[in-house]
């Protein structure tokens, strides 16, 4: 090896193999290797010490010509002081540099010790050996981020509930469930016919198939009281004069979570799933959720079906029993708040709509607007209020004042909920959010225009904008507003990223994790210094690219090939954001060990000394994903 550290030692002797290796396989990746490649990893290596202040790996080094694995102590790398991303450390058991062995080339920052350190150095060609027989080493080296994310979840999961997961995931593709050979028929079959084979297959609906075999029409057995019994039809009668129709159906590229939001929205129990157009299977919601054990149409109609304001409260309170419910049983992230926003949403709406008929409103003059995580559906189970009002009046100061009474009754009923009211005031009973078409687009159009910082600091949650109850229509000209004027104005981008960049990302100067001190304990705000820094991201990086989608994900999915962004650097974006929420879940429904109560309320706080060494790492490498995203904010919008 060229450049061998001060003082490298031969291969440990065959006595001491066993013990380095239940040593290394306590960190990852070595716990998810065969212990047979933990064996080839620990003998190809040489054991290296750097005393504090050492080098270990510079610039002028050339090519790296081994990987280290730090055993004990810690190693921060620096690329200079006019660097933007800062430094970086290492601890005991980070793999260095990865980057720079894959691509043969020498490292780009200056590797020091802090402190007495000892490290397993593999020579690269030994790794590369290493990988093509081991899966696990070769994914951690090629997808670090992802690999951490995927595995904190399954902590998570064995954390949080003792239930073994579901199967399917709900981001499974429907094409991954197994095919029951759905019961089908023609639109002439008799009734007889028709249930007889429903009788013989003990099945709780027919299909009704035109002759290409696409999805015509359903009858189940909750149908057949109302519209065949009760009436009295003659069994004779064709399927068709009693089927429902038009149907609800999927394609097989369609997700469980399409199905399950689907069942929700329409309030059906079963979904055709085509492929190319004809029927292949049929989704219920017992293939979702084993034996109804996690019904979320339950729920929604539940919330439907509510008749008084007063009956809202406790089914809020399911809600957040439901997603812990979700979370222990494996259901990631994304899918977690999407489902959060969608039953939020659905309250609500009931909640507006019995408001609104009280007051003797109506809701087709006006259009209940959510801001913030609840528009781009990504709220946590911990959330307050953000919401606005757009209503159709010839005559604002006549009308605003009965609109500006509903609202403040509909927000008071959602604190009630266990929503808060928003601490800035971001809530449809205040007058500044309570606006006619006319009032919401001037209001838009002076922030993009003649904004200050300040302003546009307070403003970035309305871009956020998502119509939720009511007249949706009155709202569409603000989203095409936004979209179409934003990107136009550099001024406006330039404010928004120099509010983005406030909050740094949370590594200090040796590169480890920020915190401060809250009741003796290391705290990390995983909203303000984590979700927020993506957030903010990716709503510039969408409204100055014209991308009209809402949702963190999306944005960073759309944006990434329109910036020429590689994609392992967008998808680790997206892991980054995704494992944050997660985490966020973990603190607020109670599952996370580390997770501080706060003396002002914050329910985001966590512990970072608490944390298992996955997660640990996982922080870690999320916070420098950060402060890489945040430097390309500052190159392409603060010049």
């Amino acid at each position: 090896m060229s450049d061998t550290p001060a003082s490298v030692r031969p291969t440990p002797s065959s006595s001491l193999l066993a013990n380095l290796r239940t040593e290394l396989m306590r960190k990852l990746p070595f716990s998810h290797m065969a212990p047979a490649h933990v064996d080839q990893f620990i003998a190809g290596s040489a054991q290296a010490y750097f005393a504090p202040d050492e080098v270990v790996l510079e610039p002028a080094s050339g090519p790296v010509p081994a990987l280290y694995c730090i055993r004990s102590g810690s190693v921060t790398g620096r690329r200079g002081v006019a660097d933007l991303s800062g430094p970086i450390e290492y601890v005991a058991g980070d793999l260095f540099p990865v980057g720079a062995v894959l691509g043969q080339r020498a490292v780009s920052a200056t590797y020091t010790a802090n402190e007495d350190t000892f490290c397993l150095v593999l020579p690269a060609d030994a790794m590369q050996a290493l990988a093509a027989v081991s899966p696990r080493f070769a994914d951690f080296l090629n997808h670090r981020v992802m690999q951490f994310l995927e595995l904190s979840r399954r902590a998570v999961q064995a954390a949080v509930s003792s239930h073994t997961l579901a199967e399917q995931s709900l981001e499974a593709r429907l094409d991954t469930l197994a095919r029951k050979s759905p019961l089908a028929c023609a639109a002439d079959t008799p009734l007889s016919q028709a249930l007889a084979a429903m009788h013989d297959r003990r099945v709780g609906s027919v299909l009704v198939t035109d002759a290409a075999g696409a999805p015509h029409g359903i009858l189940t057995r909750h149908d057949i009281l109302g519209r065949v019994t009760l009436p009295q039809r003659a069994l004779s009668t064709p399927i068709a004069d009693v089927m429902s129709t038009p149907i609800h159906s999927l394609t097989t590229a369609h997700t469980l979570q399409d199905a399950a939001l689907l069942m929700s929205r329409h309030g059906v129990r079963h979904v055709p799933v085509t492929e190319g157009g004809v029927l292949v299977n049929i989704v219920s919601e017992r293939d979702l959720f084993a034996l109804q054990r996690l019904s979320l149409k339950q729920l929604s109609t539940q919330i439907r079906a509510a008749h008084e304001v007063q009956a809202l409260p406790p089914l809020a309170g399911q809600i957040r029993r439901f997603a812990a419910n979700l979370l222990g049983q494996g259901v990631q992230a994304r899918q977690l708040t999407e489902l959060i926003s969608h039953l939020n949403d659905v309250l609500t709406e009931r909640l507006v709509q019995l408001v609104a008929e009280r007051h003797g409103l109506d809701l087709s003059r006006a259009c209940w607007l959510a801001f913030g995580s609840e528009g781009r559906s990504e709220q946590t189970v911990a959330t307050d209020q953000d919401n606005g009002l757009i209503f159709d009046s010839d005559d604002a100061e006549r009308d605003r004042p009965a609109w500006l009474a509903f609202a403040r009754v509909v927000n008071e009923a959602l604190d009630s909920c266990g929503y808060p009211l928003c601490k800035g005031l971001v809530m449809a009973g205040n007058p500044a959010c309570c606006l006619t078409p006319a009032e919401w687009r001037q209001r838009f159009a002076d922030w993009i225009e003649r904004g200050a910082p300040e302003d546009l600091l307070n403003a970035s949650i309305y871009f956020d904008l998502r119509p939720l109850v009511g007249h949706q229509a009155l709202a569409a000209p603000l989203r095409e507003m936004l979209v179409r004027e934003a990107a136009r104005v550099p001024r406006f981008l330039k404010q928004m990223a120099d509010n983005s960049l406030r909050q740094r990302a949370p590594l200090n100067w040796r590169g480890a994790i920020d915190t401060r001190d809250v009741g003796g304990r290391a705290a990390f705000d995983l909203k303000l210094q984590g979700t927020a820094l993506f957030v903010d991201a990716a709503r510039l990086f969408a409204l100055a690219h014209g991308v009209p989608a809402l949702g963190t994900r999306d944005r960073l999915e759309a944006v990434g090939p329109l910036m020429r962004v590689a994609a392992a650097e967008s998808e680790a974006w997206i892991s980054g954001f995704e494992y944050l929420q997660m985490l966020r879940l973990q603190v607020q429904i109670g599952e996370a060990a580390g997770a501080i109560a706060s003396p002002d309320g914050n329910p985001n706080l966590i512990d970072v000394d608490t944390l298992n060494d996955i997660d640990h790492r996982m922080l870690k490498e999320t916070c420098r994903v950060a402060r890489r995203l945040q430097q390309r904010l500052e190159l392409d919008y603060q010049r």
